[in-house]
């Protein structure tokens, strides 16, 4: 690889590509890499750098930035990169893990990964890929703030708005906090949508009434005009909303704090799912609440025995 060091990219899914966008557009170079080849390639359509391989982006980039899809994936990227990493020329190897992890072994590894002379800093984003793509999301930041503020010029192309938050696993109990409250927000969305529209109202007259009033949430403006028409191109692909459900769940089972709510959440993108929509936007969840109109309406009438 034959230009100065960029910032990598491992990663080019939905938020990955974003990522790589808003540092071409800051000015940074950028190196990326998915096992995707497709995606790989489709960074030179805007600037950024197709790297071959893990371990060449590795040895050329500086911080790198994680966005791969769980918990075992980033376990499985860091081992990769942790024997072409550590010091290089005295400055220090940062890597700002993007992805939505269980924050008890993401914590794990950053320990077992800082002992072998890399620097990890945990870094989700709250917000859809539009917002970030808009510089609306919010970093959620866990790990040493010296470490911080080493890359913040990264940081801040990335998430011009962020908090740092505590320790590396802080930053994903954050993120799982803030989403649990944003699921149930799309479902009690998706719910009284379809509620409005089987009483006959107009739902895009309904859904600006919803806006100005005291039930607003911002996933009024980001979701209801998707949900009305059926609009799942994806932003926030409701695989990766269950994913991260399942471990709101576990962390809940492991503190024995019940989430009622979340449960019911979690059945709904379950049913997705099994529907073959796990790849569509997480507002096709309101798909599953108009199903369950229609299979009710579809119940036959039954008579009481005689």
């Amino acid at each position: 690889m034959s230009f100065e060091p960029p910032v990598g990219v491992i990663g080019i899914g939905l938020m990955g590509e974003v990522f790589a966008r808003r540092l071409v557009a800051a000015g940074f170079g950028v190196a990326g890499f998915d096992v995707d080849p497709d995606k790989t390639a489709r960074l030179a359509e805007f600037g950024a750098h197709p790297a071959a391989s893990i371990g060449d982006l590795a040895r050329a980039a500086n911080p790198i930035v994680l966005a791969v899809f769980d918990t075992g994936q980033v376990e499985q990227v860091v081992e990769e990169l942790v024997p072409v990493l550590g010091t290089s020329g005295g400055k220090r190897k940062v890597v700002l893990c993007t992805s939505t992890c269980d924050p008890d072994r993401v914590a794990a590894l950053a320990e077992r990964a800082e002992e072998r002379g890399l620097c990890f800093l945990e870094t989700p984003v709250s917000g859809t890929s539009g917002q970030v793509r808009e510089g609306d999301g919010v970093g959620l930041i866990g790990g040493d703030p010296e470490v911080a503020a080493e890359v913040d010029d990264v940081l801040h192309a990335l998430f011009p708005r962020r908090f740092h938050v505590g320790r590396v696993g802080d930053g994903g109990r954050t993120k799982l906090a803030v989403n649990l409250i944003l699921g149930l927000n799309r479902m009690a969305l998706a719910e009284g949508l379809v509620f409005a529209t089987r009483l006959g109202l107009e739902p895009n007259a309904f859904l600006q009434v919803a806006r100005a009033s005291a039930a607003y949430s911002q996933v009024m403006d980001t979701k209801g005009r998707k949900m009305i028409a059926s609009d799942f191109r994806p932003e926030g692909r409701a695989r990766q909303t269950l994913k991260d459900v399942h471990l709101m769940l576990a962390q809940a089972d492991k503190i024995g704090q019940p989430l009622p709510l979340l449960r019911v959440h979690c059945e709904a993108l379950e049913a997705c799912l099994r529907s073959g929509e796990g790849d569509l936007d997480n507002s096709v969840v309101v798909q599953e609440i108009r199903r369950r109109g229609e299979r009710k309406a579809m119940r036959p009438l039954t008579r009481a025995a005689d």
